[in-house]
């Protein structure tokens, strides 16, 4: 039978999650139920909207909005589904269109499978079945929470596309491994911010280097961002901005750690992103190789939090970050000084400065003061570098406290144990959640169970986290007193301070009281601890 001026839609929707379902909800099956159901009862179908991969939580789907435009030109007048859940998930949103829209603008809706039709009356049983299909929604939701978790703490790492530097291993699932073509990106990215380079000089010298932008590299691998690149100049490829250096140097990623739950969903039915406080992430070490050394990750980050902004006059103090006040703590601030011979710099204990006396003590240094005897000792370590580095090295290797033999075969050991354990609790919680989804074990004793193993993976975790630093604090030594050799020798005899040649060598820089002497001179202490090595004496 013909249905007269009836200008029909038929609507396909399938999500992410359907897919594990098989090709009972399947856009083609959807497809052949809802045209052979529309040419046996007549309906002229006018057009199809298809939604793949959206929840049916969302209903700022682009097809399904699409639709509704239509509807509002008076271009579609029927909608038919395949059943409730394909419009959507979310029963507060489903009973407005059902009572409110559809009546309004005197739309019919088709439910083909549950049996459901506007015209002939809805069934009481819609607003349940719309709440089944929202637990539904939830329940789904929970599930995948739980075996993302499973997979994360397994050490697994899943995501659309790698990030820049890796690549997704072939042969193991959820695997990155080191992509050979862009890891130089990386490593000079983090050299550069070593060298004492904030961000936006890295981003001037990226784009000056025409070095290509993470995005770039996809569209030319896989084809995304193809609306960003497909017609733009050559130079939209270097475009790097402040917030992408930034993001890379800051990223655990290239020290072989996987970062998770850095954003969350607000719920299950909305898709804004929500950041989460660091102290809610979930960290997993060791997934894959690095590319960068811990050291000199650490290294940056501490370079990033010393940072300054630059001054009025566009000038940078060249020790801001670095002055500590040996008494309290805290570091040093720059003040001026006028004089009738002239204006001095110098620094003074911040502390001090704003509470005063009961804090602390006015720990000051003249700035032309600190100037010079920074200068003389980079000088003098310049130097030896350059005429006697293996004295250099046995002498930075003697200066530092070493673990005995014993002590770290013992540590190495331990860490075996801690780190077989872990991955045995790994396999373990993966094999109970499958026990469960399979039903196998009940949800009481899948709860009990993973509860148990989950503190004993938070204890193991903290164990290997000590051992590790103990460890590689033995091991490191002898590179990084290498590394600082290699970075002294580089400055050829300094002849003047920088911000990028002091962060790049010094760590901080400890200010003591001065002390006045029984002939009036005055002595002063300066501390100066190196990048990777510490104090030399």
């Amino acid at each position: 039978m013909k249905q007269p001026n009836i200008n029909t839609a038929i609507y396909m929707r399938l999500s992410r999650d359907d897919e594990n379902y098989g090709d009972s909800v399947s856009i083609e099956t959807q497809r052949t139920i809802l045209t052979q159901f529309a040419r046996e009862n007549g309906f002229h179908v006018i057009d199809e909207y298809v939604d793949d991969g959206w929840s049916g939580t969302n209903f700022e789907r682009p097809s399904f909005q699409k639709m509704m435009d239509d509807i509002d030109s008076g271009r579609v007048n029927c909608i038919i589904t395949k059943d409730l859940s394909r419009f959507g998930r979310e029963h507060v949103m489903m009973d407005y269109y059902l009572e409110y829209y559809f009546p309004e603008k005197k739309v019919r809706y088709i439910a083909v499978s549950d049996g459901e039709d506007t015209e002939k009356g809805l069934s009481d049983f819609v607003p349940f079945k719309n709440l089944f299909n929202e637990w539904f929604a939830k329940d789904t939701s929970r599930k995948i929470k739980t075996s993302m978790n499973a997979k994360f703490r397994a050490g697994e790492h899943t995501c659309a596309y790698a990030p820049i530097g890796y690549k997704k291993n072939p042969d193991v699932k959820n695997k990155l491994m080191i992509d050979e073509e862009t890891r130089w990106i990386v490593e000079k990215i983090f050299e550069l911010a070593l060298l004492g380079n904030g961000a936006s000089k890295i981003m001037k010298l990226l784009i000056a280097d025409k070095v290509p932008t993470p995005s770039y590299l996809n569209y030319k691998r896989f084809g995304t961002f193809s609306n960003i690149y497909a017609d733009a100049p050559e130079e939209k490829a270097w475009e790097w901005n402040i917030g992408q250096v930034k993001s890379i140097l800051k990223d655990e990623t290239y020290i072989g750690n996987s970062v998770h739950y850095r954003q969350t969903k607000a719920s299950f039915k909305s898709k804004r992103r929500v950041y989460r406080d660091r102290s809610e992430w979930l960290t997993v070490e060791g997934t894959h190789e690095p590319i960068i050394s811990k050291s000199d990750f650490d290294n940056v980050q501490g370079q990033l939090a010393s940072r300054r902004r630059e001054k009025k006059d566009f000038t940078t103090q060249v020790f801001a970050g670095l002055l500590k006040c040996s008494g309290c703590g805290w570091a040093l601030t720059y003040a001026t000084h006028k004089r009738k011979d002239g204006t001095y710099g110098y620094y003074k204990c911040g502390k001090y400065s704003m509470y005063g006396k009961g804090y602390c003590s006015n720990h000051h240094i003249h700035y032309d003061t600190l100037y010079a005897y920074v200068l003389s000792r980079l000088q003098y370590w310049s130097k030896q570098a350059h005429t006697d580095e293996e004295k250099l090295l046995k002498k930075l290797l003697n200066a530092g406290d070493r673990e005995s033999g014993a002590i770290r075969k013992k540590q190495e050991n331990d860490l075996k144990r801690a780190e077989k354990r872990r991955a045995e609790l790994d396999n373990l919680f993966t094999r109970l959640y499958e026990d469960w989804v399979a039903g196998r074990i009940t949800e009481y004793n899948f709860n009990m169970l993973s509860a148990k193993y989950q503190d004993e993976q938070a204890q193991l975790d903290e164990q290997l986290n000590g051992l590790k630093a103990k460890l590689n604090e033995i091991r490191q030594t002898s590179t990084d007193a290498e590394k600082w050799i290699s970075y002294i020798r580089e400055t050829a005899y300094p002849t003047e301070l920088t911000a990028p040649l002091l962060n790049t060598l010094i760590e901080k820089i400890v200010v003591h009281d001065a002390v006045k002497m029984e002939d009036g001179t005055k002595e002063q202490e300066i501390e100066i601890y190196y990048r990777f090595i510490g104090k030399i004496e």
